[in-house]
């Protein structure tokens, strides 16, 4: 058999980023003392209006602490989310959007159990991720004519489609992203200027920062110096900012690291094969002249650096290969990247048979009200901004574009209310155990209550009675 690397964390497109990827981190990461369906938050600090930090690793003191801030590393559902402060603002605000719909589930449906708020939150929140990166996000990466081409419309659930994460799409080609990163985080005031008292830093200064969140302004600079500065746009002959290849922090590592060296070493590692070999996959011309490459590299000095380095086509990292192409009509990427970059989105959607789309997963209103979702409406309901672009993700300078908040559609819960039927009207709710929940299902008439068991723990005893029979 041919040997393969292991994925660690789930392939599909599930807000684990949020919730993890095990039982222990997801169990971690719950307010289970709380009984409420929400997530844990920090329990030492909070921004100025009372709002959620994340909670800290379990193992403190932690290496995210500093001489000047004394702050430990957050905790995710992602271990990267301190790698920079972009990163875990959006760790952030994904914490107290989980948290802000949770309580509003709770409220409409007083006879949930808190398992169940928490599993119909995640479902929402897992929907809106989805939701997200498909329509807002992956047409402006691939460009529209890619997008039509390698993922097109919804036609549902595909039993035979694998939707595992493969090697080049991990290790390479969605890593295109490190050359649109820019040598400086910018924090902007709301007015959308630099803020006065705490400045825009070096992308080095950003890297395992935590304190910079607690201590520096909360998450708001930040996503507004997201949406409010233009996203680097790299060329064949400038690929990755310095603050990267030769100031890219490392937790536990004393010097400095090189990232386009890792990223070129790790397909090494992994035995990926060439551009070529990638381009032949993807039906484009296989790269066999100089002159074949200056065609999909239009700046000639680097494509003859690249053949003059490489000796031949056929030994090209397909990482380089891939980021040095021209970039298609309206995209971040080039063709090859465009290609294994769709394809894999293609079966991470059509091959997850929970797709927020897919027959059965939500109500056909549920769906309607989630279209409305968008990465805006989260930043308003979950901080301060007031004013932001409709698509955080198309670049327009302050205030061209801008709009205020209550302009920005909203998704209206009360899709999710439901009623307690007779069952629960005429029956004494299942009781409840310690160090675990239930959820409510029905079943050939009847209402059965479904325990689990918080990680660590074990179900002991005999099945008890279900609810008796509706009717």
């Amino acid at each position: 058999m041919q040997r393969q690397q292991m994925n660690s964390i789930t392939s599909f497109l599930d807000a684990s980023n949020v919730y993890g990827s095990t039982p222990r981190l997801q169990s971690f990461l719950r307010d289970l003392s709380g009984h409420n369906g929400r997530l844990a938050v920090n329990d030492e600090y909070s921004d100025y209006r009372g709002r959620a930090y994340l909670p800290f690793v379990a193992n403190v003191p932690s290496p995210c602490r500093r001489e000047e801030f004394q702050v430990d590393c957050f905790s995710a559902g992602d271990g990267r989310v301190n790698e920079g402060l972009p990163l875990t603002s959006l760790h952030t605000l994904w914490l107290r959007e989980h948290n802000r719909v949770a309580e509003a589930l709770a409220h409409l449906n007083g006879h949930w159990s808190p398992e169940t708020v928490y599993q119909e939150t995640r479902k929402i929140i897992g929907a809106l991720h989805q939701i997200i990166t498909f329509r807002d996000y992956l047409p402006k990466i691939l460009g529209p004519e890619a997008f039509e081409h390698f993922i097109g419309h919804y036609q549902g659930y595909d039993p035979m489609t694998d939707p595992s994460s493969t090697n080049v799409f991990a290790t390479a080609a969605f890593r295109f992203g490190h050359a649109n990163v820019g040598p400086v985080i910018s924090r902007l005031n709301g007015s959308f200027q630099e803020d006065e008292l705490f400045s825009n830093l070096k992308l080095r200064d950003a890297f395992f920062s935590p304190g910079r969140i607690v201590f520096e302004g909360g998450i708001d600079l930040i996503l507004r110096g997201i949406i409010g500065t233009e996203a680097s746009a790299n060329t064949a002959d400038k690929l990755l900012t310095e603050e990267l290849t030769n100031r890219l922090v490392v937790l536990n590592q004393q010097n400095p690291m090189d990232l386009a060296s890792l990223n070129l070493q790790r397909g090494r590692d992994h035995a990926l094969p060439g551009y070529n070999d990638w381009r032949l996959f993807c039906g484009l011309k296989r790269i066999q002249t100089l002159d074949d490459f200056k065609h999909v590299v239009s700046d000639a000095r680097v494509a003859e650096k690249i053949l003059n380095t490489y000796k031949s086509p056929d030994n090209i990292d397909v990482w380089l290969g891939g980021l040095v192409e021209d970039l298609l009509p309206g995209a971040r990427t080039g063709s090859l990247f465009a290609c294994l970059i769709g394809k894999q989105m293609k079966a991470l959607r059509d091959g997850d048979r929970f797709w927020w789309e897919a027959e059965g997963t939500f109500t056909e209103i549920q769906k309607a009200e989630l279209s409305k979702g968008s990465l805006s409406r989260i930043i308003c309901d979950n901080t301060d901004i007031e004013k932001v672009l409709p698509d955080s993700f198309r670049f327009r300078k302050y205030p061209s574009g801008f709009v205020s908040c209550d302009h920005i559609p909203l998704i209206n819960l009360e899709a999710w209310r439901e009623g307690k039927g007779r069952a629960l009207e005429e029956c004494d709710p299942p009781r409840k155990i310690e160090n675990g929940d239930f959820i409510l299902t029905s079943s050939d008439g009847r209402l059965i209550a479904l325990y689990s068991c918080y990680d660590g723990f074990k179900l002991t005893g005999p099945p008890q009675p279900a609810i008796r029979p509706w009717g």
